[in-house]
């Protein structure tokens, strides 16, 4: 199993803590719930515009064929039990459920309430993309090489 490799700089000077899941998956993750994030109602355009009138607003438009849920969702549910514990966890520790000096324990608690139903649960959080990430980062770990790559 790849483990997450931690960035070069830690926020602490203590050990980072070993993640169950690679960085590129994490990562992959961050950027569809950001995708998922940005999603709104769809507004009431005028049928005959085209993208370069409308701003292309209709891309941040959440319509029933949207795949970015389901591609997030699809992602969520390939994870295996250890990395979706991770995943949670690192999502209660970027919103502030936990500190790092907590990480243990959150992963405990995700063990316990993982029943399975981890994607409904984790696509239900608001801003689940800047949690996912603030989690990784309060544990030093970063995107940031996978990003430039990928944008």
């Amino acid at each position: 199993m790849a483990k997450l490799a931690p960035s070069q700089s830690s926020p602490s000077a203590e050990p980072v803590p070993e993640l169950n899941i690679g960085l590129q998956k994490l990562c992959y993750l961050i950027v569809k719930a950001r995708e998922f994030d940005v999603k709104v109602a769809p507004s009431d355009l005028d049928e005959g515009s085209n993208p370069s009138d409308d701003g292309m607003r209709a891309v941040l438009e959440d319509y029933s064929d949207d795949p970015t849920l389901t591609e997030l969702k699809d992602a969520i549910d390939g994870l295996d039990e250890d990395e979706v514990v991770d995943v949670i966890a690192l999502v209660w520790l970027g919103r502030g459920d936990f500190t790092r000096d907590e990480w243990a324990e959150a992963q405990a608690l995700a063990r316990e309430r993982h029943t399975g139903r981890s994607a409904d649960y984790l696509t239900g959080i608001p801003n689940l993309g800047d949690c996912l990430e603030e989690g990784a980062v309060q544990l030093g770990y970063s995107c940031e090489e996978f990003e430039i790559d990928r944008l």
